[in-house]
């Protein structure tokens, strides 16, 4: 299938990613529980229930499979055109009040993100990307990546996920990189931190082990900023490697 106007899915992918950030505002009391023991990998009530909400949206207007954080993947075949859902991207944010969390809704063919709304909940800010007309917006205002071509005057945005490779060479070499940036940030949201390059706040972020629901809708919100959104390295657990950068540096 080939997308000449991806109207309808943006649209139904911004419904889909309102509703479920004013239920997990609304509900946060009750949501903000953990199902889970494992102190590494927050889990909580809010991420099934935004889940259900958005899958039901979306199953209501599109027949593409739903590749998902918490329920995986709706088909044995997702095909080549597919949704990819993450229902809370920040969850331990989320959990202890730190307001850097958002829902993630891309739409992928063949393997590339071709669009990407990201909901920033807590600041009513909604990020969409659209990579087929190569154009991004946040609340329909049009964003841009930086200019800035040196590390040396860019912020770094990173992460350290759990289950990543942290041996002594891997931590050396990220040490060595990080010292050559101006400064340095992790936010616990790979999404939000994939909006931020898309909007010229940071200059790039990388990070080794996250998963594809993190980031890929994000990715088309940066590409479709003029940045470059680089996913490699996925394994069948769907963990990917990735660098979203301004294509500056």
């Amino acid at each position: 299938m080939e997308f000449q106007n991806l109207t309808n899915e943006i649209s139904l992918a911004k419904k889909a990613a309102k509703k479920s950030g004013t239920l997990l505002i609304k509900n946060k009391s009750e949501f903000n529980f953990r199902l889970n023991s494992n102190s590494k990998d927050t889990k909580l009530k809010a991420d099934i229930e935004s889940e259900d909400l958005i899958k039901t949206i979306i199953t209501e207007e599109s027949s593409f499979p739903i590749l998902a954080e918490e329920s995986g993947k709706s088909n044995d075949d997702l095909g080549d055109t597919f949704w990819v859902i993450d229902p809370l991207d920040g969850t331990a944010n989320y959990n202890r009040n730190i307001p850097i969390c958002c829902i993630s809704i891309g739409l992928v063919k063949d393997m590339k993100p071709i669009l990407g709304v990201i909901y920033d909940f807590n600041n009513d800010d909604m990020y969409v990307g659209d990579t087929h007309n190569k154009k991004s917006a946040m609340n329909d205002q049009t964003i841009k990546v930086s200019n800035i071509t040196n590390k040396e005057d860019g912020i770094l945005i990173t992460g350290l996920p759990h289950d990543s490779d942290y041996s002594e060479q891997t931590l050396n070499n990220m040490i060595d990189d990080m010292q050559k940036w101006q400064k340095i940030r992790m936010m616990g949201s790979a999404a939000m931190a994939a909006c931020y390059v898309a909007s010229g706040k940071v200059e790039q972020y990388q990070e080794k082990g996250i998963y594809l629901w993190d980031v890929i809708a994000g990715a088309a919100i940066v590409e479709s900023s003029g940045g470059s959104a680089e996913i490699f390295n996925q394994r069948e657990n769907f963990q990917v490697d990735v660098v979203f950068s301004n294509s500056n540096i």
